[in-house]
């Protein structure tokens, strides 16, 4: 069971203040990159495709354990380029369209340990009955 807190900020980020559990199973996921698609393309540098391939990463781990991209609860978020938080903000909004979002930082670095990589994204899912 998943109870999702808002506000009005949050709203407007897509991320929420707090994610309130209870029961389930907890997924501690490893920091995801992506520099190659779906079909093996080279996305080094391009900060919107390794966003897509991430979170579909992301997706297809849960998956393996019985859940979805919507089990998860909080995520920290890593960017190179600080100009990119609104497209990122945007993606996460197609990605949990049913308006609730994870708890979320979101928190830009100098760089990442592979050259071309954009984004990091790391998360925390619980899977069991949801509200």
């Amino acid at each position: 069971m998943a109870q999702y807190l808002e506000g009005p900020q949050q709203q407007l980020r897509a991320y929420s203040p707090a994610v309130v559990t209870e029961g389930g199973r907890i997924v501690w996921m490893a920091g995801q990159i992506a520099t190659v698609d779906g079909d093996g393309k080279d996305i080094s540098g391009n900060f919107e495709a390794q966003t897509h391939r991430v979170f579909a990463l992301m997706d297809q781990t849960l998956q393996r354990v019985g859940g979805t991209l919507a089990n998860l609860v909080t995520m920290t978020v890593f960017i190179k380029e600080p100009r990119y938080g609104d497209r990122f903000v945007e993606i996460r909004k197609e990605k949990f369209a049913d308006g609730h979002y994870p708890g979320s930082a979101l928190i830009t670095v100098t760089n990442f340990a592979r050259p071309g990589i954009e984004i990091e994204i790391q998360g925390i899912a619980v899977i069991g009955d949801r509200a």
